[in-house]
């Protein structure tokens, strides 16, 4: 799995970096077949009171690009809420490829 952490108006630290890993480990328990995992980290200046902290992460496994965004006050709680809605997608892709048809019981004579 390729993993790649950026900052937008923002340094991205070791702490937040390993935060981040710890997190995506998460994902790749699920399913592992990810192949390229991008996540972008930015700060939106609006005001100097509502600094609005955004994580974005576009994720591509087998068969499928995926994409979510979260955006909270705290960073690390945009981060979490990012995660969760990954985990959800790459849950329903996987259940997506898994084939769910049974076999016919076959007759006794």
């Amino acid at each position: 799995m390729n993993l790649t952490i950026s900052g937008h108006h923002l340094e991205v630290t070791p702490a937040l970096r390993t935060y981040v890993k710890t997190k995506l480990d998460r994902i790749t328990r699920h399913f592992d077949q990810v192949v390229d995992v991008k996540v972008l980290l930015t700060v939106e200046k609006l005001k100097e009171k509502q600094r609005r902290q955004r994580a974005e992460c576009n994720i591509h496994v087998k068969g499928n690009d995926m994409f979510a965004e979260s955006s909270h006050a705290d960073l690390y709680a945009a981060v979490d809420e990012l995660v969760d809605k990954l985990d959800r997608l790459v849950v329903r892709h996987k259940d997506r490829l898994q084939d769910h048809h049974h076999e016919a019981p076959k007759r006794l004579m």
